[in-house]
């Protein structure tokens, strides 16, 4: 016989009545743990670990080079940064790019190996060679294993000191340049961090794209590559970090063979034009089509070696870098703009800009400006909050130490010191100086360099789409360019028209 059927409306409320208590208690377990979690802010960071930095010793070889020796032996490598005080700021007038071409022809054959043989020589090691420019700078780098030392350090004065600049070569790097060149110039972001940077320093050398523009890279010649080779790479003109398993005596000893008789010569002296004062200039990229917009703004600042740097540095990062970020918060988390928003401090040697960054659909552009300007303000009119000034820093003093886990790391660290003219003695004391700063400290250097009412402001967008959301946001006055009569070295950003010079008679 079948069990009676059992009817539906007697078992349904059965069932929920027992899911319903069975919630309830999952319900009111959730807001037990929910209660026991922070719920606005994330978890504090970990105290922060004993850091030391390594032992080190300077001396200077009797033709002018400076050696920094860093003994770190927790791996059997080492590493050699030669640091040449000239960049894209030497370029001269004309012709600019000239070191960043010069830098990359370093490497490709000197008057006794060919650039293959260089690199088999590294590769043979399991090591690595690398050459550069930056602004105020030029590099030659090298990393091998500590049996492998010698071998380097000759490898390195001899690409330094004896580079070939052979004509091919030069013709192949300059034509890899300008195709590079071709392809940044349809590139939104790499336009508006090059017109920013025009706005911020004007026609100062740190506005003129380091490596240079089409035109001037194709009339470089060897003469001009070695011409400034010869002006710059000079002993007395150098700086030698050598950082790895290695005693300070075993450096010095290797750099002198190798290095001191590098022939000392007089180092030209340039006057530089000053950076403009801040002035508020808003140029618009017109790039029709475009279905978003990358947006810059910023304004001139201070050099590294400023005693203000530290502060400045903590009062950007909170409006848009690392352990705090205003800018991303107010942008992305509560207005939903963009994907990512960001701020930094550029500081060089002879000046330094705030820059913030962003990028947004077309239709917010104006929106977006306006509310990363109004992030500029708020330092000034109030102080910003103990958390967010802990949480910057942080983030820049538990990152300290993994900045110098390696050798090429600390060699990094040492030089830059020195290259700034700072004393190697900060090292050690970085983490205290950052703690000793201020919410007081943050406001004044905030009015001092954060100059919102002056702002500079670089767009790549769409103009027809942009142009009615600067009006209705208060910037009246703008300077729309087409894409493609951009010219940065003119001095209405419009090619065909007059240019500026980017040094000083």
């Amino acid at each position: 016989m079948k069990p009676p059927r059992l009817r539906a409306a007697g078992v349904v409320p059965l069932v929920l009545a027992a899911c319903a208590l069975a919630s309830a208690s999952l319900a009111a377990q959730d807001s037990a743990r929910w209660k026991a979690w922070p719920g606005s802010r994330p978890p504090r960071p970990l105290p922060a670990s004993d850091m030391r930095f390594p032992p080190y010793e300077v001396r200077t070889l009797a033709n002018g080079l400076r050696v920094i020796a860093v003994s770190q032996n927790e791996q059997p490598a080492v590493t050699l940064r030669l640091l040449v005080r000239a960049g894209s700021a030497q370029d001269p007038k004309g012709k600019a790019g000239l070191a960043t071409l010069t830098a990359s022809l370093l490497d490709q054959g000197t008057t006794t190996r060919t650039a293959e043989q260089i690199a088999d020589t590294i590769d043979v090691v399991g090591g690595a060679l690398g050459t550069g420019a930056g602004s105020d700078l030029s590099f030659i780098s090298a990393v091998v294993m500590k049996d492998s030392f010698d071998l380097a350090l000759d490898l390195l004065s001899e690409v330094a000191r004896h580079p070939a600049f052979k004509d091919e070569e030069i013709a192949r790097q300059r034509e890899q340049l300008v195709s590079a060149m071709k392809v940044s110039a349809e590139d939104p972001d790499f336009l508006a961090g090059a017109v920013i940077d025009r706005l911020i320093y004007g026609f100062h050398p740190y506005g003129v794209p380091g490596s240079g523009t089409p035109e001037s890279v194709a009339g470089l010649t060897r003469g001009d590559v070695a011409r400034f080779h010869r002006d710059w790479f000079v002993p007395n003109n150098a700086i030698l970090a050598i950082v790895g398993d290695l005693s300070p005596q075993e450096a010095f000893a290797g750099a002198e063979r190798a290095l001191g008789g590098w022939e000392r010569r007089d180092v030209p002296v340039l006057a530089f034009p000053e950076p403009p004062p801040a002035t508020r200039r808003v140029v618009v990229v017109d790039k029709p089509g475009a279905v978003q917009t990358e947006i810059r703004i910023g304004n001139v600042a201070i050099p590294r070696k400023h005693p203000d740097y530290l502060a400045l540095d903590l009062a950007v990062r909170i409006l848009g870098g690392e352990g705090s970020n205003r800018l991303q918060r107010v942008l992305r988390s509560e207005r939903s703009l963009t994907y990512g928003a960001a701020a930094d401090l550029q500081a060089l040697k002879q000046a330094g800009g705030v820059v913030a960054e962003t990028d947004t659909r077309s239709q917010a552009t104006g929106e977006a400006l306006r509310l990363a300007v109004e992030e500029f303000w708020k330092p000034i009119r109030e102080p910003v909050g103990e958390w967010e000034l802990a949480n910057a820093k942080a983030y820049i003093t538990g990152n300290y130490p993994l900045t110098l886990e390696t050798p090429d790391q600390i060699a990094l660290q040492v030089l830059n010191a020195t290259f700034f003219e700072l004393d190697l003695k900060e090292l050690e004391t970085f983490r205290g100086r950052v703690n000793a700063i201020t919410v007081d400290d943050v406001q004044r250097v905030s009015r001092l360099y954060l100059q919102p009412s002056r702002l500079s402001v670089a767009l790549v967008g769409d103009a027809g789409v942009i142009s009615a959301q600067l009006r209705a946001v208060g910037f009246d006055a703008f300077e729309v360019v087409p894409i493609d009569q951009l010219d940065l070295l003119a001095v209405n950003f419009r090619r065909g028209s007059p240019q500026a010079s980017n040094r000083q008679p």
